[in-house]
């Protein structure tokens, strides 16, 4: 089967295509893609990981056609990116009038 694993950092994307037997998990995707071995810092201990936007475990089975994804941390609060679009988009507004 194929399966695609995605990794994305700010300023770098990578998709890596592999062939895999029928009935491998998540980890073997991770682990037989090499993307690992390009970014040394992901740590699937703490990382979450998902298939199509969906979080999932590394034993998750995979089924031809998957995307597995790797996620990073998520570093800033969710909840004060709407409220610093806002302000922007205030202050952009006040500005043109």
């Amino acid at each position: 089967m194929q399966i695609v694993v995605a990794y994305s950092e700010p300023g770098q994307q990578v998709s890596l295509k592999l062939e895999l037997p029928e009935g491998s998990n998540v980890k073997a995707a991770i682990e037989r893609s090499g993307i690992l071995g390009l970014f040394p810092h992901i740590d699937l201990a703490v990382q979450k990981v998902g298939v199509y936007a969906r979080v999932v475990k590394l034993d998750a089975a995979l089924k031809d056609g998957d995307r597995v994804e790797i996620y990073r941390p998520i570093t800033c609060d969710p909840k004060a990116v709407p409220v610093r679009r806002t302000r922007n988009n205030s202050e952009t507004s006040d500005a043109v009038a």
